[in-house]
């Protein structure tokens, strides 16, 4: 951090407009400054997985995404700059395979419960999603860093397979579908 924060309201963002990481300033309503805070918010939701009582490998590894999605962050509010690699990407490919490996086949789709650690996970693969979709929004307008796509779609892919794992840790099975189940019914 080149500025250390010591004054934390400046006053700058009272026209609507807010500081990118090059000095330039943006719209708030702007579609970058859509994806910075979606990013934010995916890794706020990690955050808040990450306060519940989650094996330790598992901790590191969020915890390590953590930083990635900062140096996503970082970015997409320096337009140029590119932190995301391929090596992330294909890390994430590596641990998604072997969690994916423990657990059965999927038949049915799943519906975002169980456990509450995996019902946080789900929350956190939807903002996921959402961020993924905001910067293809961006990409299609202004230049993006090639593998922040990418690392978005692994992302998202290893937060579902993650959720399916934390609820079979609990000993929870996956909360299945089940297409019209209410259609002829007076379900309440």
């Amino acid at each position: 951090m080149a500025n250390r924060l010591t004054k934390i309201y400046t006053r700058t963002g009272d026209d609507g407009t807010t500081g990118l990481g090059d000095g330039a300033r943006s719209g708030k309503e702007s579609v970058r400054i859509e994806v910075i805070g979606s990013v934010d918010e995916l890794n706020s939701c990690i955050g808040v997985l990450l306060a519940e009582n989650l094996e330790e490998g598992m901790r590191s590894k969020l915890e390590n995404i953590q930083h990635d999605l900062f140096d996503l962050g970082g970015d997409l509010s320096i337009p140029g700059r590119v932190s995301i690699s391929e090596i992330q990407v294909t890390r994430l490919e590596q641990q998604l395979d072997q969690y994916n490996a423990t657990l059965p086949a999927l038949k049915e789709f799943i519906l975002p419960g169980g456990t509450r650690a995996a019902a946080l996970c789900h929350v956190a693969r939807a903002v996921c999603r959402r961020a993924e979709r905001c910067v293809v929004r961006l990409s299609r307008t202004e230049t993006v860093a090639p593998f922040n796509i990418q690392y978005l779609n692994r992302l998202s892919d290893f937060l579902f397979v993650l959720c399916r794992v934390l609820n079979r840790q609990q000993g929870v099975g996956d909360v299945l579908w089940q297409p019209g189940k209410n259609r002829d019914s007076d379900a309440e």
